[in-house]
């Protein structure tokens, strides 16, 4: 149990990417050192101690059922039914230890490999104990595979990948410094930029999108949530590792005809994402499937790309990504006759999720949004020698105002109480991202500097708002000219769920220990606020104060739109 453990030090080194951990058990020293190769799935693991000689100290290996799945955040591992899934011993020698585990008709292989001679015993239906044969160091390799006959590389080697992948990441793409600044808040804005860094490249570039705790642990079902997939991704291209968000892109390049069939089912052209998915892409129940506001993501990450890149290839590669979001999103736009106009729902599930789907026309954010995503489209089909769609012209043309009460941007243009109804300023204050998130088409300055004014002081803080929503208003801040306000906003707002650990990871109430949309939306802030974005004022960081508190030296970010 960890309460027997005593002197506990662990230490991850970023430029190797090797974890040390230290503790002492009934008097006797402990050393544990850890490393996971940075393209297998596979770790590397030295454990030194006289408890290993002794026979006081053995490596237990069990295999869970799965995790509970009547939890939907952060659920713990399943141990009960054992024999509802099968263990199976496929070879034992005196370094190896070959495993298949199924369930249902799920499987996978377990491979460890030792450099030294093990004596391997099993442990209950699921679990095996491994111990030393007497020598005080044990040390082995231990890879997770989807089909079987794979080798394993030996400790030594995946220690070896690790110590190169990590110094060749840190040296690419871009940097920040903040040395010399005078701003106290400076060096812990530091600290969760490096780890964000850190945490985003391990846990946000996989073969599948993230959830969005990660790699962590479970949330949602282990779901992606494609509405998150900016705040996921946007700041590899910002940070000049267009490779990272280009995997992300390669899912939904190979989702794209089930994201046809969708927008064909609900009567609609081009692609519709649905918002919550497995790898499969199939639309899963209990996802607000009404969400729109993850349409045009794709439209934007690819022309992040673009713009790191304007080469005919990228062009090549994600056209119908782009011409195919953007036709769905024109279909969804309903002639208003009365008002000559076009408007978006009803229904539809804006991204400030606490409104009536039934009754939701016309949201702030989601309109700037679809406005700068079919005009972007446009650009699109120009650059590959086509035509401008005139449909979508005229639906740029005519699209309904961003709605506005009181001198301020409200949620909906159909309920319109966003400043008069406390119970409708909680969760994401979206209207904001239309200038933050967004370069701010359709949006008027001084209506929108008079909304984060009263988003500061009147918003519901404390109910529900969540960690990418403080970087999210201090991008907005900072494009309004407030740097001060975007410094504040970002590292020290009052409110839940704007805390950084010592590991970098922004928990969020009890049973979310990791979100990671906080942290990949803190490096887009940070990239903003220094390396600025198209049309900003020629001043160096235009979203940190020029009073001289702050000191920013960037290299190789890229501005925002």
């Amino acid at each position: 149990e960890p309460g027997e453990l005593d002197g506990l030090e662990q230490e991850l080194d970023l430029w190797t990417g090797v974890m040390n951990s230290r503790y002492t058990l009934d008097g006797e020293p402990v050393r544990v050192t850890v490393a996971a190769h940075p393209a297998q799935d596979v770790l590397a693991v030295r454990v030194e101690s006289p408890l290993l000689a002794s026979g006081g100290l053995a490596i237990g290996l069990d295999l869970p059922r799965g995790h509970d799945l009547s939890v939907k955040l952060n659920p713990p591992l399943d141990w009960s039914h054992p024999e509802s899934h099968r263990t199976e011993l496929l070879g034992m020698s005196g370094r190896l230890l070959y495993l298949r585990h199924v369930r249902d008709r799920s499987e996978y292989f377990v491979r460890l490999e030792s450099t030294g001679e093990i004596h391997v015993e099993p442990s209950g239906r699921h679990g095996f104990l491994i111990t030393s044969h007497g020598r005080q160091s044990l040390e082995f390799s231990i890879g997770f595979f989807h089909e079987t006959g794979l080798r394993i590389p030996e400790p030594a080697a995946v220690l070896a990948a690790s110590r190169r992948h990590w110094p060749a990441f840190w040296k690419s793409g871009g940097a920040v410094d903040f040395s010399g600044s005078t701003d106290p808040r400076a060096q812990e804005l530091e600290r969760r930029v490096v780890l964000s860094q850190y945490l985003t490249a391990i846990q946000m570039a996989a073969d599948f999108p993230p959830q969005e705790s990660g790699l962590t642990h479970n949330s949602w079902y282990g779901k992606h949530h494609t509405e998150m997939i900016w705040w996921h991704a946007a700041h590899f291209a910002l940070w000049g590792r267009d490779d990272l968000l280009r995997k992300n892109l390669e899912w939904y390049l190979k989702d794209l005809p089930v994201a046809r069939e969708l927008a064909r089912h609900r009567g609609l052209e081009g692609a519709r994402w649905a918002k919550m998915v497995g790898p499969e892409g199939r639309e899963s129940p209990g996802g607000n499937p009404l969400i729109v506001w993850n349409q045009p993501h794709v439209i934007y990450l690819a022309e992040l790309l673009y713009r790191n890149h304007p080469e005919s290839s990228v062009l090549e590669k994600y056209r119908e990504l782009v011409l195919e979001s953007a036709a769905g999103m024109a279909s969804m736009l309903d002639w208003d006759v009365s008002n000559d106009r076009y408007n978006l729902g009803p229904p539809l599930w804006i991204a400030q999720e606490i409104h009536d789907p039934a009754q939701s026309v016309n949201p702030a954010c989601e309109l700037s949004y679809w406005s700068w995503g079919l005009q972007t489209a446009q650009l699109w089909r120009e650059r590959l020698g086509l035509e401008r769609d005139p449909g979508w012209d005229e639906r740029i043309r005519k699209l309904a105002p961003m709605p506005v009460r009181k001198g301020r941007y409200v949620a909906l243009e159909s309920i319109p109480d966003t400043w008069d109804n406390r119970d409708s300023r909680h969760d994401h204050p979206s209207f904001l991202m239309a200038l933050g998130q967004l370069p701010g088409a359709g949006v008027d300055r001084g209506i929108m500097n008079a909304t984060l004014d009263a988003v500061l002081s009147d918003w519901d803080w404390e109910t529900k708002i969540w960690g990418w929503d403080y970087p999210m208003i201090a991008m907005t801040a900072a494009r309004l000219g407030r740097s001060g306000d975007a410094v504040d906003i970002l590292l020290f707002r009052k409110g839940p769920n704007n805390d950084y650990t010592a590991s970098g990871h922004c928990p969020q109430r009890d049973d979310i220990p990791v979100y990671l949309p906080a942290n990949g939306a803190l490096l887009a802030a940070v990239a903003l606020m220094a390396a600025g974005w198209d049309g900003a004022a020629d001043i160096p960081a235009p979203g940190f104060p020029q009073d001289g508190s702050w000191r920013v030296r960037v290299e190789n970010i890229a501005p925002l739109p």
